[in-house]
């Protein structure tokens, strides 16, 4: 499916298969010298022709069009390479490519999750099947680095890059002053809430997201296109029902700990998902994966806060109230 944003701005619905997001938003701006592409769908086939059928429809060529990637996770960033051209450029955050071009990642959250409780015997089957790993570009291309008010011009579009980090490190946002228009992302979205999850203790991906949505609460915006899903008009309404929803989980999660000691893992499947299972023990092993990691994001910033306290040993991460 594709729509008419505004004049030459478009966007193209590609279908994420298994997904509970659905689909994905990738915007597609058309100009005289070049075209742009935002986002494009996991490396996956159904992905790959819904793409080229909308770049067929619109018209595009893809020897005269750049790519802009707003974060490294591969519903968004899985088909650069199959799309881009020698000639492409291809805009990714400086502060993602940090982490792209990381050989051990799989191998830290492997072994992150292992000490934060998450079962051995499971491990192997959550990342096998995760689909960050399994949809993700088959090699990175070359790279253009982007950050914090960069500005990308198309056409008649200027979009100013603004640093938001949470949902990942270095994810980035696009703001069009002139029209007043936010691209965000994954960062805000409006039919479901981004997933801010954390697997390093090094980083406190909440607080991150939260100092985020401040970041950009005050812009000038007449409408929201997000990664997934609706556009939406009330930014600052939005923002106000994210930062109430996450406040309201870690006083969730506090609750979970009561009076004992436990790690993330049995944190997260005492909290409530909008999952169809009845037992924590019959959720899919990825949906385990992504609640345990939210789980650990929303425990940092209450630690950071002073409001639990973390347990460490050389082998198990625990937390108390």
């Amino acid at each position: 499916m594709i729509d008419e944003v505004m004049d030459r701005f478009y966007r193209i619905e590609v279908p994420l298969p298994d997904s509970t997001l659905k689909t994905l938003n990738s915007y597609v701006i058309k100009a005289d010298d070049r075209n742009l592409i935002i986002d494009t769908g996991f490396n996956r086939p159904v992905c790959f022709e819904a793409m080229q059928e909308g770049i067929r429809t619109l018209d595009i060529d893809l020897a005269a069009t750049d790519f802009l990637i707003t974060h490294m996770h591969a519903d968004h960033a899985g088909l650069v390479t199959r799309l881009a051209t020698e000639t492409s450029t291809v805009y990714f955050s400086r502060v993602e490519a940090q982490v792209y071009h990381g050989a051990s990642i799989r191998q830290s959250m492997f072994d992150y999750a292992g000490i934060n409780g998450f079962p051995g015997d499971e491990l192997l089957k959550a990342l096998n099947n995760h689909p960050g790993f399994k949809y993700s570009p088959e090699t990175v291309p070359e790279l253009t680095l982007i950050g914090d008010n960069d500005v990308i011009e198309i056409g008649d579009y200027g979009f100013r890059c603004l640093s938001t980090p949470g949902h990942t490190q270095g994810h980035i946002c696009l703001y069009e002053a002139d029209k007043k228009v936010l691209l965000s992302g994954d960062h805000i979205l409006f039919d479901i809430t981004p997933h801010i999850e954390s697997w390093s203790y090094q980083v406190n991906a909440l607080k991150d997201y939260m100092d985020s949505l401040d970041k950009v609460y005050d812009l000038p915006v007449n409408i929201v296109l997000p990664g997934h899903r609706s556009f939406f008009p009330d930014l600052k309404g939005r923002i106000d029902e994210l930062k109430k929803h996450h406040k309201d989980r870690a006083n969730e999660v506090i609750d979970v700990i009561g009076k004992e000691t436990k790690n993330a893992y049995e944190i997260a499947g005492g909290m409530t998902w909008d999952i169809d299972c009845e037992t924590w023990d019959l959720f899919p092993i990825v949906q385990k994966w992504f609640a345990t990691g939210e789980a650990i994001a929303h425990l940092r910033f209450l630690e950071s806060e002073g409001r639990v306290h973390r347990n460490t040993d050389e082998e198990n991460i625990t937390f108390s109230t």
